[in-house]
């Protein structure tokens, strides 16, 4: 289900990582999601009367401070997901699943998944034979 995570998490990652201007625009986030624009647009509304983001008509939406903690969050726990969907689970649309999920997990669920993954890295290289340590990567950029 898509729901408020995942649109604040699309506004995040087109300003962090997607080069788009701010405010984003409704069509935007509503490519993104597989949505209607009336729909992103209603939903970008009510984030903006829970202070989340900070919408314009005909213009778009920016996140508030507020907003984009709450995002970042979600862009860590989105990151795991992500990598767990691609490394273990051999999805193929990681990151479309890892979208679908994020609103649902646990921050405490996601950081026992990361530690595990990275567990489950360290246990690869001892099997190798390899010294070399693995820096924590984030997953292909997400789908828009």
């Amino acid at each position: 289900m898509i729901g408020a995570p995942q649109y604040l998490l699309t506004l995040y990652i087109a300003e962090r990582e997607g080069g788009e201007e701010a405010p984003i625009s409704p069509g935007y986030v509503a490519d993104a999601l597989d949505r209607s624009p009336p729909a992103a647009t209603e939903r970008l509304q009510n984030l903006d009367a829970k202070g989340l983001v900070d919408y314009e008509p005909y213009e778009g939406a920016t996140l508030t401070a507020e907003g984009r903690d709450a995002a970042a969050d979600l862009y860590d726990t989105y990151r795991t997901l992500s990598r767990f969907c691609r490394d273990v689970l051999g999805l193929d649309d990681h990151e479309d699943e890892a979208m679908q999920l994020v609103g649902n997990v646990s921050r405490t669920v996601a950081e026992r998944l990361a530690a595990t993954l990275l567990r489950g890295e360290a246990d690869h290289d001892e099997a190798d034979g390899s010294t070399e340590t693995r820096s924590q990567s984030s997953p292909d950029t997400p789908a828009r």
